[in-house]
């Protein structure tokens, strides 16, 4: 599906509202499109599987971890070349323009990992009522966007999110407990989700592992 040859806010979050979000083919391709896909990645903030590991590493605080202090630190390292499965990004000029005007109008927001003044990975999203459609995440050391997604869980649980989109499936999705489901399935979930309400600053901007921690591994 093509997009118009400039973005407005009113359309991004027409998009996310009805399931489809933009892509390009490249960080330096002008054009952008609008991707629907057949199977789509959820992340059941229910239940949320999280490896032994990584829960030791969330509890010691081996990061700070800090909320939209440096949302275009994190899209700009999210759209380097590298930063992800594929060599080529897909966050072009036009698509990095408008999540920076969703940020500032308060849709988007960025999770960030730091190690003292460095930021060293984390995650940026859209929430739209009580869904959250994750964008991208980025690590510059070992595990920093796991943390970050594993603080972003327990954001949207206290929240009341009830919709967590990771759009495709990988393997670090699925070993965080991602599931695949049917265009619509999600559009069915989606529809409930955008039409109730929930508060990404619910949870203190400033939280700790343990917290994050205690949070998820609580039944719902």
């Amino acid at each position: 599906m093509g997009g118009p040859t400039e973005l407005t806010l009113e359309d991004m979050l027409a998009a996310y509202a009805t399931g489809i979000f933009p892509m390009a083919e490249s960080r330096d391709d002008p054009e952008f499109f609008f991707v629907s896909p057949t199977r789509r990645g959820i992340l059941p903030l229910e239940a949320p599987s999280v490896p032994r590991r990584l829960g030791r590493t969330v509890r010691s605080d081996h990061f700070e971890v800090r909320i939209d202090s440096a949302f275009a630190e994190i899209i700009d390292a999210c759209a380097a070349p590298g930063a992800g499965p594929r060599d080529e990004t897909w966050i072009n000029p036009e698509i990095r323009r408008i999540y920076l005007e969703l940020h500032a109008a308060g849709f988007a927001h960025s999770v960030e990992c730091w190690s003292g003044n460095q930021l060293v990975g984390g995650l940026y999203g859209v929430a739209l009522g009580a869904a959250f459609f994750g964008e991208s995440m980025v690590s510059m050391q070992r595990d920093a966007s796991k943390v970050a997604l594993v603080h972003l869980i327990a954001r949207l649980r206290i929240g009341g999110f009830c919709l967590l989109d990771v759009q495709f499936m990988t393997p670090h999705l699925v070993s965080l407990g991602a599931v695949e489901i049917s265009r619509d399935d999600y559009q069915m979930r989606l529809g409930r989700a955008v039409g109730q309400d929930a508060d990404f600053a619910r949870m203190p901007y400033a939280s700790d592992g343990a917290s994050a921690w205690h949070e998820i591994t609580q039944a719902s």
